[in-house]
C-alpha cells in the first residue's frame, strides 16, 4: 500500500470517528472532521502532510502525490 492510500485511508477513518463521536459523545468532536478536510486541502496545494511523513518514516511506498 503506497503513502497516498494510507492517507485517504486513515483520513477517512478519523472522519468517521469523529462524526461517531459529535452524535454519540459531543458535538463538537465535529471540529475534528473539519481539521482533517482542511489539512487535506492544504496538503493538495502544499504536499505538506504530517501523516505521509509518519507513514514514510515507518517505511510505507512513496506514492504519486506524497514523494
Amino acid at each position: 500500500m503506497t503513502i497516498d492510500r494510507m492517507v485517504m485511508a486513515f483520513a477517512g477513518l478519523v472522519v468517521l470517528i469523529s462524526v461517531a463521536l459529535s452524535h454519540y459523545v459531543n458535538p463538537a468532536w465535529m471540529w475534528l472532521t473539519v481539521f482533517v478536510g482542511a489539512n487535506l486541502i492544504q496538503a493538495s496545494f502544499t504536499r505538506f502532510c504530517p501523516a505521509a511523513m509518519i507513514f514514510k518514516a515507518l517505511g510505507a511506498k512513496s506514492g504519486a502525490a506524497f514523494k
